[in-house]
């Protein structure tokens, strides 16, 4: 079982967003052509469409063992996470998604759902939760291929082995032509540059194929799994617990509570929510009133969110705005590929 230490909370500076909700997202492929040459990581992909890599440094060495996990939490300074640009996308033209605007898996797809599950240990009153604030959601620091540093959203979602982090697929790789980031790191609950829980490095990063060959924003979804770490040496469901997670529930969802840490409301230093219905946004996409954009990518939408508890089901991430300045964004519809790859990085996760 890997026991990995992370450093302890620290504290950060004010984020400076330097990319607007309009970056298109050729941009980060364009810095891999003109940065320094790393070797690619090595990749797998399975039957069912879900692609996987060993988590890596920026020099290309595998997170394997304390000394390398420790050199992420080290590299990830105060000066470099308030210096993070946060990286989301408008939906390009021509983008990939399934040619039917009929949602096949809204009459065909049986619905399931994994039940939260709380933290092992008691959390003192810096962690107490909020409305728009819950412990299981975080910010997430990595760097591209040309060492670029770049921040998103993401979440905790409940499993076996209490390893996983949910966010969207653009977090943890380029997308079609791209390759994977590296120093992939989580802070939960992240709050004006303090980190209440310490950090978290990931041992492995997994995405849709769809993602990965053809940046299908119908598959717009990443799942970290993370070495041990925080401020006690354990798993971060353990540490923070852990959401549900719902797929075919259907477009139509009466309220959602959208999480993430965006740059255009509060520089990204603290979480805002959003909170409305959902509905079809053509292919396999869903849709939300919400004001949040660059920064929020990633950022779960929860069903049954308990600001008591600070627990809620995912029910989406947020992947991109539809037409920056409208008020709206989207996230990929939870059907059976969501499943498909929550299940696939659970069986890659160490016990």
């Amino acid at each position: 079982m890997l026991r990995w230490l992370a450093p302890s909370a620290r504290k950060g500076r004010t984020l400076k967003s330097i990319l607007r909700w309009s970056v298109p997202a050729g941009l980060a492929l364009a810095l891999v052509v003109t940065g320094p040459v790393v070797a690619e990581a090595k990749q797998t992909t399975d039957r069912n469409g879900n692609t996987s890599t060993v988590a890596r440094t920026t020099d290309g060495r595998a997170i394997t063992n304390e000394k390398i996990a420790n050199e992420v939490t080290e590299y990830w300074t105060a000066e470099r996470m308030a210096g993070a640009v946060d990286l989301d996308f408008v939906k390009p033209k021509g983008a990939t998604e399934a040619t039917s605007r009929v949602p096949e898996s809204e009459s065909t797809g049986t619905a399931g759902s994994v039940a939260p599950v709380r933290a092992s240990i008691a959390t003192s009153d810096d962690a107490s939760i909020q409305l728009n604030e819950s412990q299981t959601v975080g910010k997430v620091y990595f760097t591209d291929p040309a060492g670029n540093q770049y921040s998103c959203s993401a979440s905790t979602v409940a499993s076996g082995k209490r390893r996983l982090v949910m966010t969207a697929g653009h977090c943890v790789h380029q997308g079609r032509g791209g390759q994977w980031y590296s120093n992939w790191q989580f802070v939960p609950r992240y709050r004006n540059g303090v980190s209440p829980f310490g950090v978290f490095v990931a041992y492995g990063l997994t995405a849709r194929t769809a993602w990965v060959n053809n940046s299908s924003f119908d598959e717009d979804m990443g799942i970290a799994i993370m070495n041990n770490g925080g401020n006690w040496g354990l798993k971060v469901v353990e540490t923070v617990g852990g959401n549900g997670m719902r797929w075919n529930w259907g477009y139509n969802i009466s309220l959602v509570t959208a999480l993430g840490y965006p740059g255009n409301i509060g520089g990204g230093q603290v979480q805002v929510y959003c909170q409305g219905g959902t509905w079809h946004a053509g292919g396999q996409q869903i849709r939300m009133w919400c004001s949040m954009t660059y920064g929020s990518s990633g950022g779960p939408w929860l069903q049954e969110y308990d600001d008591q508890t600070g627990y809620g089901y995912i029910n989406s991430v947020v992947s991109h705005g539809d037409n920056p300045g409208n008020g709206q964004f989207d996230g990929p519809y939870f059907d059976d590929d969501i499943k498909s790859l929550y299940d696939y990085a659970e069986g890659l996760s160490p016990a």
